[in-house]
């Protein structure tokens, strides 16, 4: 799951968390014209969601800041599967930029 991580914030309810600027793609993030924020990476979960595992709409809540990416409810096995999803982006540079560049393609835009 790295570099993100769920946390039981209280019984019951659980974020899932990625600090925004540490992961090993960040570069390649700036080199294809965004800032590697929390943002952002709502935009890529967003669009992991929507174009790969549209069973998890409805599931779970962004509440991102610039800093920090954050995902939450009280559905920690959707939470598990969008860590599953953003981990394998998020620890290749190759991934980023082929999901990046189709997501902008097919009119997808991020809010970084």
């Amino acid at each position: 799951m790295d570099p993100l991580r769920l946390v039981e914030t209280t019984p019951g309810k659980f974020s899932l968390l990625l600090d925004a600027g540490t992961t090993q793609v960040d570069e390649v993030i700036g080199q294809l014209g965004h800032e590697p924020n929390g943002y952002f990476w709502e935009g890529i979960a967003q669009f992991l969601v929507s174009s790969q595992a549209p069973a998890l709409e409805g599931r779970l809540s962004y509440d991102p800041e610039a800093g920090m990416f954050c995902a939450y409810g009280d559905d920690r096995a959707a939470l598990q599967e969008l860590a599953a999803l953003m981990s394998a982006v998020a620890t290749d540079g190759e991934r980023m930029r082929g999901l990046v560049e189709s997501a902008t393609a097919g009119g997808f835009e991020f809010d970084d």
